[in-house]
């Protein structure tokens, strides 16, 4: 391996200059590969009994140099029969591959191993680079976006924020609902240390049968991502690509002419102290007209059959649309494979270190909120250049004052480890073991100037729907920052042995492990502090501040406590494969977690698989229709131990406010915040599956159908308790289940394949049914009929939109039913007893539709002619509901003097005091169709002895939505406890183009 290094190393310094002398004295062989006239790219071509090899271009051409004129080429690729071929002097060789049917190709990474598809008993879907979303992005829940089944996935435009990613419906109310990542062997990785161009493939572990080896921490599904690994001589790759973005849609507010005609023929007028004889677009002058994004990526990579190389730096930047808000990033990656002691040893290491840089707005949803209701008439700055204010007015702010006087940002730094050890033991047995390291260090800093602090003190926030609505905002004086430092790490063990044993025909693969995960979390601390003699130092000097001048100090406070926890795991796995024809899964793990009460710390999660391989059986030999045929059935359990932290299950003291003495109000009270729950236990899902795989129409078409039944029970709620049994007045507690029912369908076809002209397409539709199937707790009080979502829109603070409610989804939605208007123009609605009221009440409220879709849809087209390639891809969402509340409260006629309002509220009457009311009339349809994206490339003919491919490309994202929906975009978020509400809580969306181009040496 030294000697790799040194030759590496002088290749870099030198170059190779010696390669066209040496090539005066071999034999140059070219040709193309193809398989049914059609060319194959990416095929590994090497002289048999060498590692000198080359691949096949876009086109399916080669170049390679022999030394022997009677050489063999071995032509191999994933899929494909490997041929061979003997040269016999001949300098063209075109090489005729036919597909490799009874492999059914690749290779699928399941825990602690890999399978071929063809053995599989369980539901996993793998994605190849080439089949992820392309366009500028940074987010590898937005790469997979529509490409699994099974995957609902919604993105903003925001380049801070990753995607929500819910796999087959919500399995718990607690928690991010996210699934786990497992990036090269290390469990439980940050997504934001995967570089797209890093990726070789990446495998979705949708059943329980394939996700139960993880036990603890599998119940929202395992995403397992595999990086690129160095083969064959010495390979050198650069990517990049330069993208513009622009606004793709806007709220459609009234412009100055359009709300001062209204409130004329109203009878209504602005104050003096409003009306300036502007006419701004506050939602423009928050926002870049045009924002800029660009990726950087060079690796290099080699290696021989003894051992591996790879090296990458990826460099990204990504403008927000919205002023002041952008990401950059930086990740370099280390990958390394070497055999010792004649092969019967495998060492492997993997580095990751991912540097990010978030800038962001401070109360950006208040921005945004109050970029849409600012009046049109009033300017952004006075005059004399001061930011025009009118204060006169309750909750009514500049919002680009409030963007300009405030700066928000995080470092992020994530490092990555593992270090793997695999030793080939007799009677075929291998051991490995794997030790890996994680350590990411957060630093968040804001600072609210002078003109902030004093001019917004006591405004409401505007957080996004949950459990609770705004809150009251208060500052210190003349300038406040807030400044954090923490650090989280996890050091995990895990060892096991494999076993894999032929018996004539029959397989079995055993696998018997052990794994030990210590994680620390919120190692570090927050502090603010107040009273800045200038804002230049931001939030960089805390030191310079001086807060007890104003009676104030200096606050430790945030969300985040030091936690210590442990997992401790025992597994194991058996396969059976009889013929290749039957074949038996069944897995179990024991998981241990420190996070749940002293008498139910220990958890067993079992898994069972089947599959019949019907197209193997002699009734099906002489049948022309399917090339492969095969019924999987399965069932397994999983358990939730995300979203629980050292504490959940510990009693906790804090304090309680204030207490009285001898009728004197004192302070300081002291007392029980959380009670104990020494019998806190593990959530738990169970998954049933039965799917067919199926090939037909000589293989030209691929497909798979699952029909899956997931239910989670023991969900963990927070209940209220009588005080005077336990003085907390609450405890966390099992008590609930959820249910999520559905089916996947996904097809692949090659259309067409004539001479240099080949489609293939894929489709892919999901359906889903949620149901929360119990919140109660026969021990404790409450736990169902829980409000959510509280928008607090003017003159409806404490209205609800959602309800969590046993025998209703996640994202139901319980507000008034609007009945129309009435003769003299006003809203109106039904009460609880069916009669028609202008008056309605909270106990008025209906169910009205949910925020879960009923169909999911991605359809994939790829396009190749000679050198050119096209691919375009359209995702559809449908059968969901949206509630608007961001066009509730921007639906208020009576006030079209003191705030703005949509323009299709133009023939509301002022009259109308119900108009904004949360109700049915703005719950809205979630159906859309996005055109998602358009790739065109175009492969150059390279004549060089250096440069290998050369690749350019121009890419569109996101070039249309069809869609009903009447806010910003349909894509509201899914996850969470509250999905499916719009309330100006949504960073705009983006319409992207950009140029790329890829060259290898």
């Amino acid at each position: 391996m030294r000697q790799l290094y040194a030759w590496i190393l002088l290749c870099c310094m030198m170059g190779l200059p010696y390669a066209d002398a040496a090539a005066q004295s071999q034999l140059q062989v070219s040709g193309k590969v193809t398989s049914n006239d059609v060319p194959v790219p990416g095929v590994s071509i090497h002289v048999k009994g060498t590692t000198s090899g080359v691949a096949t271009d876009a086109q399916g051409e080669y170049v390679i140099l022999l030394n022997d004129n009677n050489a063999v080429l071995v032509f191999s690729f994933i899929g494909y029969v490997t041929e061979e071929v003997q040269v016999n002097g001949r300098t063209v060789l075109d090489v005729a591959m036919t597909e490799d049917i009874t492999t059914l190709s690749e290779v699928v990474v399941v825990g602690y191993g890999t399978d071929s598809r063809r053995n599989l008993t369980s539901t996993v879907t793998t994605v190849k680079p080439d089949e992820l979303n392309r366009g500028a992005i940074t987010d590898v829940g937005q790469l997979l976006q529509g490409k699994v089944p099974g995957l609902n996935i919604t993105a903003s435009g925001d380049p801070n924020k990753p995607a929500a990613v819910i796999l087959r419906g919500a399995s718990t109310i607690n928690s991010s609902q996210g699934p786990f990542y497992v990036i090269d062997g290390i469990l439980g990785a940050d997504i934001a240390t995967v570089a797209p161009d890093d990726i070789a493939s990446i495998d979705v572990l949708k059943d329980a049968a394939a996700t139960a080896i993880y036990g603890n921490r599998a119940a929202n599904g395992v995403i397992m991502i595999t990086t690129r690994r160095g083969k064959g001589d010495m390979q050198v790759s650069y990517s990049a690509y330069i993208g513009t973005e622009k606004v793709s849609n806007q709220l459609d507010m009234m412009d100055a002419a359009q709300l001062t005609a209204f409130n004329s023929k109203n009878g209504q007028a602005f104050t003096p102290a409003d009306d300036k004889g502007a006419n701004t677009n506050w939602q423009k002058e928050i926002e870049r007209s045009a924002a800029f994004s660009q990726n950087h990526n060079l690796s290099i990579g080699g290696g021989t059959d003894r051992g591996s190389y790879h090296a990458s730096l990826n460099y990204q930047t990504k403008e927000g649309i919205l002023l002041n808000s952008d990401m950059k990033r930086v990740i370099a990656h280390l990958s390394l494979e070497q055999r010792a002691l004649k092969d019967k040893v495998k060492f492997g290491l993997n580095v990751t270190n991912s540097n990010t840089d978030n800038s962001d707005l401070a109360y950006r949803n208040t921005i945004l909120l109050q970029s849409a209701s600012y009046l049109p008439v009033s300017p952004v700055k006075n005059a004399d250049g001061t930011y025009f204010e009118n204060f006169v007015k309750s909750g009514y702010y500049n919002p680009v004052a409030m963007l300009n006087h405030s700066e928000m940002g995080t470092k992020t730094n994530l490092v990555t480890g593992i270090f793997t050890t695999q030793v080939q033991l007799p009677f075929g047995l291998t051991y490995d073991i794997n030790l890996s390291y994680q350590n990411s260090s957060y630093l968040f800093g804001s600072y609210l100037d002078k003109y902030f602090t004093s001019k917004y003190n006591n405004m409401y926030d505007n957080p996004d729907p949950g459990y609770s609505g705004h809150t009251l905002q208060t500052f210190g004086v003349n300038g406040q920052a807030t400044r954090s430092a923490y650090q989280d790490s996890k050091k995990i063990l895990e060892t096991f042995v494999t076993w894999n044993k032929e018996f004539g025909d029959h397989n079995i693969k055993a696998v018997v492990g052990y794994t030990w995960q210590d994680n620390v979390i919120g190692d570090g601390f927050q502090a603010t502090t107040s009273n800045f003699p200038v804002d230049d130092t931001g939030y960089n000097n805390l030191a310079l501040s001086n807060p007890s001048t104003y009676n104030s100090g200096l606050y430790f406070s945030g969300s985040q406590a030091y936690q210590r926890t442990r997992l401790i795991s025992d597994f194991a796995r058996l396969n059976y494969n009889f013929k290749d024809k039957y074949l038996l899964q069944a897995s179990v793990r024991r998981d241990g977690s420190s996070v749940f009460g002293k008498n139910n710390r220990w958890g067993t999660f079992p898994s069972v698989g089947a599959a019949w391989r019907i197209s193997q059986e002699a009734f099906m030999q002489n049948q022309q229709l399917f090339g492969d045929l095969k019924l999987r059935v399965s069932y397994g359990v999983t358990g939730n131990s995300s979203g629980f932290n050292a504490y959940t299950a510990q009693f906790i003291s804090g304090s309680a406010g204030t207490y009285y003495y001898n009728g004197v109000n004192l302070t300081a009270a002291y007392g029980p915040t959380q009670a104990a729950n020494f019998d806190l236990q593990w959530e738990k899902t169970a998954t049933a599956n039965i799917g067919l795989d199926f090939a037909i129409f000589n293989d030209r078409v691929h497909g798979s159908v699952d029909v899956y039944d997931k239910k989670t029970t023991d969900m963990i709620y927070t209940y209220r308790v009588d005080p005077m049994v336990v003085p907390a007045g609450s405890i966390v507690a099992n008590g609930g289940s959820l249910s999520n029912k559905g089916i996947e369908l996904s097809l692949d076809a090659a259309m067409i394949s004539a001479g240099d002209l080949t489609w293939n397409t894929g489709l892919g539709i999901t359906h889903n049914k949620n149901e929360i199937t119990k919140l109660t707790s026969p021990a404790f009080i409450g736990g169902d009929s829980v409000n959510v979502s509280f928008p607090e829109g003017g003159g409806q603070s404490g209205a609800s939109l959602q309800l969590l409610k046993e025998g209703y989804p996640l994202g139901q939605f319980f507000t008034l039913q609007y009945a129309g208007k009435n003769e003299a123009g006003v809203s109106q609605y039904i009460d609880s007893n069916g009669a028609i009221t202008t008056s309605p009440l909270r106990t008025d409220y209906h169910y009205a539709g949910n925020a879960q879709p009923k169909l999911l849809l991605g359809w994939t087209n790829n396009f190749r002619y000679k050198r050119f390639d096209l691919n375009f891809f359209i995702r559809g969402v449908f059968g969901n509901k949206i509630f608007n509340a961001t066009r509730a409260d921007l639906f208020r006629p009576s006030t079209a003097m003191t705030t703005n309002i949509l323009v299709d509220a133009a023939n509301e009457s002022p009259a109308d005091g119900n108009a904004y009311k949360y109700s049915t009339r703005f719950i809205e349809s979630g159906d859309y169709i996005r055109f998602d994206n358009a790739t065109l490339g175009y492969n150059v003919k390279i004549a060089s002895n250096y440069i290998k491919t050369l690749r350019i490309y121009t890419s569109a994202n996101n070039l249309f939505v069809i869609t009903k929906f009447k806010g910003v975009d349909p894509e509201v978020n899914q996850g969470g406890i509250a999905p499916g509400v719009d309330y100006n809580n949504f960073y705009p969306k983006t319409r992207t183009f950009l140029l790329g181009a890829k060259i290898s040496f």
